[in-house]
């Protein structure tokens, strides 16, 4: 099978597998806090945590080299966490991933001043056109704004913002360092709000938390294995397929149906977010924030690197 033809479909495989962990976010959202999801997400995903621990011989301790980014990604993946869990809980799906397909255009510019990128105009006019397809999403004026849309662009933030660090400090961070400080954060914070929160689960609901756990863990490597297969320029792109699984997810379980504006704003922020991922191809390897970058949002609920982490270090 050609490289590329397989890491499509492993990424394809990826999205779809993280689809299906945010339709259990959305059911378990109806009847429990957030704070309580991320927590036991967080709980039931250490014993996956410890095989990386024990598969990682990299020589160092868990102190960071960088520990005011490590601190400022770590608090950035706690609240992309609990705001994407909580977006999922109270907005349609489709919303919801439209709104975070903006983490590219952010990545763009967040690239600035973090990385030292400099971007030329077309990436510019695809960034404003791709922001103005959020607001079209959002329809600010025309319709309620809820607090799950303000979650949701807090989340694409946030998460970009986490992302684009893994890209400047990946190179010099062990593994372990940059997954396992977000997990210990979101254990720690959302264990302390619980008490102010918590519902009885039965069984079948932890159950369905552990199903979290796994999915986004084998997700993870789908994706990994995907970058490690083909280029990024085919394997990035696959991330949009989620809006076909949230319409199909959101017919199915929730009778949700996106609207017009819905339909019309994922267009055109996933047609800017292509021309920015396909002009970053025919660049250099340092002008490729996107590409370099996680396509799902680090949100510190499970043991997930960035894909190019290791080959990053490979290349030192």
């Amino acid at each position: 099978m050609n490289p590329n033809l397989k890491a499509a479909l492993m990424a394809l495989t990826a999205f779809g597998l993280f689809a299906s962990h945010d339709v259990i976010i959305k059911v378990l959202g109806g009847g429990y806090s957030p704070v309580q999801i991320v927590f036991f997400s967080v709980l039931f995903s250490f014993p996956l945590a410890m095989l990386y621990l024990l598969r990682d011989a990299t020589p160092g301790t868990l102190i960071p080299v960088h520990p005011w980014w490590m601190a400022a990604r770590t608090v950035a993946a706690v609240i992309t966490g609990f705001c994407a869990f909580y977006a999922f809980s109270v907005l349609p799906l489709a919303q919801v991933y439209a709104i975070l397909f903006a983490s590219p255009l952010l990545i763009t510019i967040l690239a600035i001043p973090i990385l030292g990128e400099q971007v030329k105009l077309r990436r510019w006019i695809a960034v404003a056109v791709g922001l103005t397809g959020v607001l079209v999403v959002l329809r600010p004026g025309q319709a309620e704004l809820e607090l799950g849309h303000l979650a949701a662009l807090v989340s694409a933030v946030c998460g970009s913002f986490a992302s684009i660090i893994v890209r400047k400090i990946g190179r010099e961070e062990r593994t372990v360092v940059i997954m396992l400080y977000p997990m210990m954060a979101n254990f720690i914070v959302m264990a302390a709000l619980l008490p102010l929160v918590y519902q009885p689960m039965p069984l079948a609901d932890l159950g369905k938390l552990g199903i979290i756990a796994v999915l986004a863990w084998t997700a993870g490597r789908f994706l990994i294995a995907a970058y490690n297969n083909g280029e990024a320029v085919i394997v990035a792109p696959m991330q949009y397929s989620q809006i076909l699984w949230a319409t199909m997810y959101g017919l199915l379980f929730f009778d949700e149906q996106p609207d017009r504006n819905t339909i019309i704003g994922s267009a055109i922020i996933i047609a800017s977010g292509l021309f920015i991922v396909l002009r970053e191809s025919r660049s250099e390897d340092s002008e490729q924030p996107v590409l370099r970058t996680r396509s799902r949002p680090e949100t510190g609920t499970t043991p997930r690197v960035s894909p190019f982490l290791r080959k990053d270090k490979r290349r030192k």
